[in-house]
């Protein structure tokens, strides 16, 4: 995340910039994401012997007649029900790759989850709430194939990194009544998670943002504020929070230029108004991406979290 952080710091620096350069550095941090995936890893002494089963573009769903896939990691010769990981990846909802948390499942999968990265479908072709059916449809899927996978259906959690982090956010306080369910598959199960890490992710449209990141937000729900107010709305996690939902840690940086560290706060004073638990993680002077060594420290914080609320005692939606 360093160079995604050098090329933040560029765009902030600048007085002259367009649509076409914004675009081109949303895709550049998402070709990030995927160059993680295929940095080769070194087995740790204590990974000698784990085998880990790895299978990648699993079909989970149908989004206007497109198939949806996700890359899933687990331990070989596991036993008894494993809780879940999801992660959902960033790229302004119009980019990204979910090859770029394939190792992040693998770490998760060492750790005694099983864990997916999850595939879908991309504005401007596929405006709001395409992208938000999709990863519903994705968890859906996970529960619907519990015994198959050996699972916990129970014990689910979602991370997410930017438009990924907001993803995950709607996972974790959108109940079944709240809609956006689409028709990709597997009705009957739930769609909702049980916890959630969201990395620098938008919580409320409807506040004011960066004129850098207008357009961004406009290719995904359609228009602007005044073209979509409800839209801006129902997109919101902060809309939907109440007791109940699944305790949060947020990460944020105090010096993005995409998503004001001020969206962490507003999710803070809902869910804490909810009695929801969890906690948000202020970086002092940081961006919209990180130095390595923030992202190790961080991951190894999002575990440890996923740890405390999976593998307790099954939570309740």
């Amino acid at each position: 995340m360093l160079y995604a952080d050098i090329a933040m710091r560029a765009v902030s620096r600048s007085r002259y910039w367009n649509q076409a350069m914004l675009l081109s550095l949303v895709f550049a941090l998402a070709r990030l994401e995927t160059m993680r995936a295929e940095e080769p890893a070194a087995p740790a002494a204590a990974d000698r012997g784990v085998e880990i089963e790895l299978r990648e573009n699993v079909p989970y769903g149908t989004g206007a007649g497109e198939a949806l896939t996700l890359h899933l990691a687990k331990l070989k010769n596991t036993e008894g029900r494993l809780p879940v990981i999801a992660y959902i990846h960033g790229g302004g909802w119009r980019a990204g790759n979910k090859d770029g948390h394939k190792l992040d499942a693998i770490e998760a999968a060492k750790r005694g989850y099983l864990s997916v990265s999850i595939g879908y479908r991309f504005a401007p072709k596929h405006q709001f709430p395409a992208q938000i059916e999709d990863v519903k449809c994705a968890i859906r899927w996970l529960r619907a194939h519990a015994d198959e996978l050996g699972i916990d259906p129970q014990r689910i959690g979602a991370i997410g990194y930017s438009a990924g982090a907001h993803l995950s956010m709607m996972l974790g306080t959108m109940d079944s009544a709240d809609g956006f369910e689409g028709s990709g598959g597997w009705a009957d199960q739930s769609s909702k998670v049980q916890a959630v890490v969201a990395y620098f992710g938008p919580t409320n449209f409807e506040a004011p943002y960066p004129a850098i990141t207008v357009p961004i937000v406009e290719s995904f729900l359609g228009g602007s504020r005044e073209q979509k107010p409800e839209a801006y709305k129902q997109a919101s996690p902060v809309s939907y929070v109440n007791a109940g939902d699944a305790p949060t840690l947020i990460y944020q940086g105090t010096k993005d230029i995409l998503v004001p560290y001020e969206q962490a706060f507003e999710m803070a004073n809902a869910l804490s108004k909810a009695g929801v638990p969890g906690r948000v993680e202020l970086l002092l002077g940081l961006g919209h991406g990180w130095k390595p060594e923030e992202m190790v420290r961080t991951q190894a914080g999002a575990l440890a979290f996923f740890d405390q609320f999976l593998k307790a005692p099954a939570a309740t939606n």
